[in-house]
């Protein structure tokens, strides 16, 4: 028999989820006929697997251990996939900010890739089999910036409730090809090709272009041959800053994608630069109620990584508490 006591970190949730998170490759209808049969208990009593837990119940499993070793994954070693600590920008009792660089993976494509998220499950606890966290927001392998983690149940939910309804500002610093006069606030629409992970962008809706994007940026510096962008990301679709601010005419520096390859190759050549200069560099929660509210006002700031600003000092286009001349 296997006892897991609910805690305070995994307290809210379903007993159904917790017991597939605990016997991740058992398939639901073994859950269910087992909690049918009162081989899962709750409290020392039948149950259905619609339970909300809370802090202090137990559940008990009634299995064979060659049955737990068949539906049970072995949870990996302890600093086995690599240290977050480097990425920790922020964290408090119920967040983690991490400040991920240009190359890594937010989540891992295939079974071979370490990424991130996988660095963050392995940050935790592994004792407490009932609890993965994940990140909540995604960047592109190669954009560098913040992506947010809940350290548990209720402010991972949470944090997923605030993405959803876009009760957060998400700002972007970025370096584009050509001079920007004036803020805009640019609307078009977006289709994506699934098979090589492009997408398109028209000014006009369509059944081909079904996804309305919306992009605010404003010039922060300019020369005769580049501006620095700050984005403001009003929606958040796949490529959106990239493939939107290259639609418009001014395509980030870097982007093998999106990009203007003698741009590319000027960047490359004189500053070793190959991922697009973009960089998610602040996060801030707009006014949340009730069970939010331990959010309100919370502002969270990354650095420009240094490859960045050496790029910024090379072109002059150094910014006051970014880089400076």
């Amino acid at each position: 028999m296997i006892e897991l006591l609910i805690s305070n970190k995994n307290s809210g949730g379903r007993l159904d989820k917790i017991i597939f998170k605990y016997l991740d490759k058992a398939p639901s209808s073994f859950v269910y006929k087992m909690l049918r049969k009162k081989n899962i208990v709750l409290n020392d009593k039948k149950a259905s697997g619609n339970e909300i837990l809370n802090d202090g119940d137990s559940i008990k499993i009634y299995l064979a251990d060659e049955t737990l070793a068949k539906f049970k994954s072995i949870p990996i070693e302890k600093g086995k996939q690599g240290d977050l600590s480097p990425y920790i920008f922020f964290e408090d009792d119920n967040i983690i900010a991490l400040n991920k660089p240009s190359g890594m993976l937010t989540q891992k494509s295939s079974g071979k890739d370490i990424s991130l998220n996988d660095l963050l499950i392995d940050y935790f606890d592994q004792a407490d089999e009932l609890f993965k966290p994940g990140i909540s927001n995604r960047l592109d392998r190669n954009t560098s910036g913040l992506v947010l983690a809940g350290k548990n149940l209720a402010s991972t939910r949470d944090l997923n409730e605030i993405i959803k309804n876009r009760w957060l500002n998400k700002k972007y610093i970025c370096l584009v090809k050509g001079r920007v006069e004036h803020e805009q606030r640019a609307i078009a629409y977006l289709s994506k090709n699934e098979i090589n992970n492009q997408v398109k962008i028209s000014l006009q809706p369509s059944e081909a272009y079904p996804h309305k994007i919306i992009t605010q940026f404003q010039p922060l510096k300019a020369n005769d041959d580049y501006t620095v962008l700050e984005v403001d990301l009003i929606t958040g679709k796949s490529h959106q800053i990239r493939a939107h601010l290259a639609y418009l005419g001014h395509p980030l520096v870097g982007d093998s994608k999106y990009g203007d390859k003698v741009t590319n190759a000027y960047f490359r050549r004189n500053y070793g630069l190959n991922s697009q200069f973009l960089h998610a560099y602040k996060i801030d929660f707009q006014d949340i109620t009730n069970t939010l509210e331990y959010l309100n006002g919370v502002t969270i700031t990354a650095p420009v990584p240094e490859n960045l600003i050496k790029i910024l000092k090379g072109e002059k286009l150094c910014l006051p508490g970014i880089a400076e001349d």
